[in-house]
């Protein structure tokens, strides 16, 4: 991308022109062919996600989160009541398209409308959603909503950079690494250096047409086996990423 320059002949961003803030993410179901995402609910969603999350004993999925886990579901209940019904986070359930239960959470968060800017995070994927058609599909979802249908000019992802599975699943997912925040927070008594990734609207279109491709049913034997990874159809589509790699 060239440079602009001003009468002073400085250096200035690309002109955005006619751009009106985006907004906000509605409280509105988001439906797919494996999965369907809807705004977290206490009484339908809460005793299906603790036994969800139950099911991983020996608590992985707690560790680079700042919450959990949690050894009773009022405990589990309590955290939802204060934590998941606000505006920002705005927790979503994920919930399973054959057994109608709810297996995973995510949220959207750090939501910007002024600049177009909003970040996907609080994932916790239980061990039935994971290495899923469903868990593909339900960020695939996320990110059409926050392009295709309120025009963000920038998704984000955010992880602890000790995570690797986290790091991995956002590049598999078509994030590009942005860097590395060093001492960004502390949570549970331990230091965070976190690690940005991001996809722009530019991005969207192609990564819109690999999800497609990967999420349609031909892709898949009849064993379930994928013929083609997302990372390989996403590698087609969009050859060349921004951003400054691993």
């Amino acid at each position: 991308m060239g440079e602009n320059i001003n009468a002073l002949g400085q250096p200035i961003g690309q002109a955005v022109p006619d751009w009106k803030a985006c907004a906000l993410p509605p409280r509105e179901m988001m439906q797919g062919q494996y999965c369907r995402i809807e705004p977290i609910d206490l009484d339908a969603h809460a005793s299906d996600l603790y036994s969800a999350f139950r099911q991983d004993n020996e608590n992985r999925i707690w560790t680079y989160l700042p919450y959990g886990p949690f050894d009773e579901e009022a405990g589990f209940r309590s955290w939802m009541e204060d934590a998941c019904f606000g505006d920002d986070p705005l927790f979503h359930a994920i919930i399973d398209g054959q057994t109608e239960k709810a297996i995973g959470v995510a949220s959207y968060l750090r939501i910007d409308p002024a600049n177009g800017v909003i970040e996907v995070g609080n994932i916790n994927y239980s061990p039935e959603l994971q290495r899923t058609r469903a868990a593909t599909e339900a960020m695939y979802l996320m990110m059409h909503r926050a392009f295709s249908e309120l025009g963000y000019r920038r998704y984000e992802w955010k992880c602890d950079a000790l995570n690797a599975p986290s790091r991995n699943a956002a590049e598999r997912f078509g994030f590009s690494y942005d860097g590395l925040f060093q001492q960004a927070i502390m949570y549970k008594g331990r230091n965070r250096d976190t690690a940005w990734f991001s996809i722009l609207d530019g991005d969207w279109p192609a990564l819109k047409a690999a999800y497609l491709e990967w999420l349609d049913a031909d892709n898949f034997e009849a064993s379930g086996q994928q013929k083609t990874g997302l990372a390989e159809m996403i590698s087609i589509h969009r050859p060349a990423k921004h951003g400054t790699g691993k």
